[in-house]
């Protein structure tokens, strides 16, 4: 992957939720990672994309650059950088993440 910020970007315009994170989402591999797919799950997303980023430190370090965000898992719905776990805890308990998923 010569350009990861080109991948990157067209991965996450393309696909209307995608979470870059640590693992699977059958098998996360950090509890981040985990607790952000309970959230997503627990939202009722059906068209999630997951991109492990323990597969490509390219991708990974692409990642964080591309968003000015430091950790692992990051949300984006429709392109948009949504956040970190914390903040998808956040939104889910105030009941904004299933209105952003649903939109």
């Amino acid at each position: 992957m010569s350009d990861v910020k080109s991948w990157i970007k067209e991965t996450v315009t393309e696909n209307p939720v995608v979470l870059f994170m640590k693992g699977t989402a059958q098998f996360p591999q950090c509890g981040f990672s985990g607790k952000a797919i309970q959230l997503l799950k627990a939202s009722g997303v059906d068209n999630l994309v997951t991109i492990n980023v323990l597969e490509d430190a390219e991708v990974r370090q692409g990642i964080k650059e591309y968003s000015n965000w430091p950790t692992i898992p990051q949300l984006y719905v429709k392109g948009e950088f949504v956040g970190g776990s914390d903040i998808l805890n956040e939104m889910y308990e105030s009941g904004e993440l299933q209105s952003l998923l649903k939109a």
